[in-house]
């Protein structure tokens, strides 16, 4: 089972103005000289880390990480203004054009397979090619699983945390209650709900208990951003149509692409990865029989290990 490259350090730092208020964070990594691959994190608004840097070979690629608006070291800080999915796409579009990059392959799981299929679908001629894993298609069916009705019975225990901030009177839509409080003028509320809408991402991320991601994921920074930008985002489903990346999957016509998916996914279950497949025929899809949704289990390391190599080997000559 093949496990992520030895940590690096980016060779080079920058900050990029997106218009209002929005400065991005990006790093480079790897080999200035090789497959550029742009990492799409999930989200909305998780941000960044170190060992997003490490499913790819650093001699083979030059990588590119980004903080979205309001995340990781994006500034300002969990900021909601000018943040929608087509001014997100078009932050990818300038990026592009920042480094000069004529076409590139673009690597996003969950809420980053969202963003790269949306991007792909918008500017197609600019992608060699997609690695996604556990798709997020942002549907209606998508949000209640999660976050009203669904995975709610698989972890009951953690569903009773979920719901503790938010009265019975409201629990007919948490994504707007839990947005009220986020938004609050209370501190203390806005911090409580920040954490019990982080922690049931948490808890359900993987297979197996991860008291790493749980920690993580309990960081006030971290917290305060990826739930008040998920939320702002969520309540307007995302900013797009109804079944929109389905009904554009034609777009992705040429567009080679690897979707690897844990088949015991509980935040974005298998039948979006299935949906997609169906019609995006330039895609592989790798089911991993024993993984959730976190990118860091095991299997869907090794798979996405896998993955990159595999695109290397196909665009090497390309950029070589």
């Amino acid at each position: 089972m093949l496990i992520l490259y030895p940590d690096i350090k980016p060779y080079a730092e920058h900050r990029l103005s997106v218009g209002g208020p929005h400065e991005l964070y990006i790093e480079e990594c790897g080999n200035p000289k090789g497959i550029p691959i742009l990492f799409v994190h999930g989200g909305p608004g998780a941000g960044c880390s170190c060992r997003d840097r490490c499913f790819f070979d650093p001699e083979k690629y030059r990588i590119i990480l980004f903080d979205q608006r309001g995340a990781g070291r994006a500034t300002p800080h969990a900021e909601l203004s000018d943040n929608t999915s087509s001014d997100l796409v078009a932050d990818i579009e300038k990026i592009r054009k920042y480094f000069k990059i004529k076409r590139w392959l673009l690597f996003g799981g969950s809420w980053g397979s969202t963003l790269s299929l949306l991007y792909a679908q918008t500017h197609t001629d600019k992608v060699m090619g997609l690695i996604l894993r556990g798709i997020f298609l942002c549907r209606k069916t998508d949000f209640h699983w999660f976050y009203q009705e669904g995975a709610s019975r698989i972890f009951p225990e953690y569903w009773e945390d979920y719901c503790h901030p938010i009265p019975v009177s409201e629990r007919d839509d948490f994504i707007g209650a839990y947005y009220a409080r986020l938004t609050g003028d209370n501190e203390l509320v806005r911090m409580a709900a920040a954490k019990a809408w982080s922690l049931w991402e948490a808890h359900c991320a993987t297979l197996r208990p991860c008291h790493s991601i749980v920690e993580h994921f309990m960081e006030p920074h971290t917290a305060t951003a990826l739930a008040l930008i998920e939320t702002h985002y969520f309540r307007n489903s995302a900013f797009l149509a109804e079944n929109q990346l389905i009904d554009q999957a034609h777009r992705l016509e040429g567009i080679p692409g690897i979707i690897v998916h844990g088949r015991y996914d509980m935040i974005c279950p298998l039948d979006n990865a299935v949906q997609l497949h169906h019609v995006w025929h330039d895609a592989q899809l790798n089911i991993v029989r024993d993984a959730g949704h976190a990118s860091s289990e095991p299997g869907i390391v090794d798979a996405l290990v896998r993955a990159t190599r595999e695109m290397a080997r196909r665009f090497d000559s390309e950029i070589g």
